[in-house]
């Protein structure tokens, strides 16, 4: 006698959900007072692994227990997102270490984001130019673009593995 297993109803029906550690497909959009500053809806949706720190704990913490399928807005009071704007994370850097980082020939302007190798070289970090004195030295904010404002998280799971 022969017998297989049959899937019960709950299995075939079962909607994975969002959890620590979970590979996901989504789109997102974060936003600030001043509008977006990330969109993915209407271009390639996101692919994320949670707690890999592509997003900021508290905006991951929205995820967790989201059903596949799921389309969903989250607003997180000041601050929480991506903490509060700290100044010593404004910095000058001479323009003879930005030549070595890049074309010496670049122009900076305010609002320009540029990108700078980590310590290690294995990864990279962003600043914002604040301003650019007459000897060619740049201000530089660090703090993510939301640090210290109420953020809007929009977000679509796609797929959840």
């Amino acid at each position: 006698m022969t017998s297989s297993a049959q899937p019960t109803l709950a299995s075939q029906t079962a909607v994975p959900t969002v959890q620590a550690g979970s590979f996901l497909t989504l789109h997102y959009r974060l936003a600030g007072p001043a509008g977006d500053v990330i969109n993915t809806f209407g271009e390639k949706p996101a692919t994320l692994s949670l707690g890999a720190g592509e997003l900021s704990p508290a905006v991951e913490q929205r995820l967790i227990g989201l059903e596949e399928g799921v389309r969903t807005t989250f607003e997180l009071p000041a601050g929480e997102a991506f903490g509060e704007r700290n100044a010593d994370m404004q910095q000058w850097v001479a323009r003879k270490l930005m030549n070595e980082l890049g074309d010496p020939y670049e122009k900076y302007t305010p609002g320009d984001v540029v990108q700078f190798p980590t310590p290690d070289g294995l990864g990279s970090y962003a600043g914002a130019v604040v301003r650019v004195r007459e000897d060619g030295a740049v201000l530089f904010d660090f703090n993510h673009p939301l640090a210290g404002q109420p953020v809007t998280f929009e977000v679509q799971i796609i797929g959840v593995l």
